[in-house]
């Protein structure tokens, strides 16, 4: 189905489902935000190349409603749980980027000081690149992802293995994309890096530090960052949809979380995810300085795009939509796309899940799920 068509199915599920009470909807903002929302999602799931599920956490204050279309198992038919785990993409950045901004707040490491200065090793080139530059995608670091060699590696070999420090290496001999901090160009290699200085740091693996800097503090319960291709049950099933009319392929353990690590290896659950971003934005894990250069922001899309306007920070973006502005991340990997963000003070948020990467004919009416989830976590009544 094209991009115009799932739009407008949407629209058209907007309309049968508010229509029966319309005047009621009309009458309480966040009644017709809600039904906009759950059409949304079941427009994107009835889609000819739809995912097999998705669902939405939003949460306004200390109320919490939950939405969901489709399901979380098509062998099984379940429906999706706030507490099912699925691969969070990279919507990891922003873990990382707390981990690097704790530190910072805590004297660690500071956001100017550079590559050379902390992490051994690495190329003489990427020497001047500054931890605010890796987080904010302007360090002109290759990415690794995009390598030849890593992309034959895991080809052949999905499931295998791949040490944190392997990484970068892909694409050490390559040089700068452009000298850092004049340019915007979204790699996964960044975040590698800020993970392997987080070590150096420290002198803890990163899943340490998350769990010390970041879980403990949230009351995360059920993140990890896993070193293979497992999930943890129960899970939201993620979905390969070819085209032409085949059955979805699971893919959820297609491949080991070791060839994503700090870039998008985290496994999570919707309601884990909205606790983090809510806490992440709203300043619960660092305050002065590293919240504050957090939210300087260039020209920048997330990948995928979120809704509305896009523009880049320090391990976040700023979405400004129709009905007003959040902040959060985007992710995107084998069988999942998300989407998360909250209001400065982290007290409105929402949390998108969809169990299939998206692909040119649905990222559309993904963006247009993500803005009715702001748009509902932004209003008022109910």
């Amino acid at each position: 189905m094209r991009v115009m068509g799932l739009v407008a199915v949407a629209c058209a599920a907007a309309l049968a489902t508010a229509s029966p009470a319309r005047a009621g909807l009309e009458s309480d903002p966040a009644l017709g935000a809600a039904a906009d929302l759950d059409a949304a999602l079941a427009a994107l799931v009835a889609a000819d190349d739809g995912p097999v599920g998705a669902s939405a956490i939003v949460q306004r204050g200390d109320r919490i409603s939950f939405h969901r279309a489709g399901v979380a198992d098509l062998r099984t038919g379940r429906a999706i749980h706030r507490t099912d785990h699925m691969r969070i993409a990279s919507t990891a950045k922003a873990f990382s980027g707390a981990v690097a901004l704790s530190l910072v707040d805590r004297g660690l490491i500071g956001l100017d000081d550079t590559i050379g200065e902390l992490l051994a090793g690495q190329p003489a080139a990427w020497s001047e690149v500054t931890v605010a530059q890796l987080m904010q995608h302007t360090s002109g670091v290759p990415d690794f992802t995009e390598s030849q060699a890593f992309r034959d590696r895991f080809g052949s070999d999905p499931r295998g293995y791949f040490a944190p420090e392997e990484l970068p290496a892909f694409v050490a001999d390559r040089p700068l994309n452009f000298e850092p901090g004049t340019e915007y160009r979204y790699s996964n290699t960044d975040n590698i890096l800020i993970g392997l200085i987080a070590q150096a740091e420290t002198g803890r693996l990163y899943s340490n530090d998350l769990r010390q800097l970041v879980y403990r503090p949230l009351g995360l319960m059920q993140t990890s960052l896993p070193n293979d291709w497992l999930m943890p049950r129960r899970y939201i099933h993620g979905y390969d949809v070819p085209d032409g009319g085949e059955p979805p392929e699971d893919i959820s353990e297609l491949a080991s979380a070791s060839g994503a690590w700090a870039s998008g290896g985290l496994v999570s659950t919707p309601a884990d995810l909205n606790r983090f971003i809510r806490g992440y934005v709203g300043g619960a894990l660092f305050g002065g300085e590293a919240r504050a250069r957090q939210f300087a922001f260039v020209e920048g899309n997330s990948d995928p795009p979120g809704p509305g306007e896009n523009s880049a920070g320090l391990s976040l973006f700023r979405y400004r939509t129709r009905c007003g502005t959040v902040f959060g991340h985007t992710g995107n990997i084998f069988g999942y796309t998300q989407f998360m963000a909250a209001t400065r003070n982290g007290r409105r948020s929402a949390v998108v899940s969809v169990s299939h990467q998206y692909t040119g004919s649905t990222l559309e009416g993904i963006r247009l799920a993500d803005e009715r989830a702001v748009c509902l976590a932004l209003s008022r009544g109910g």
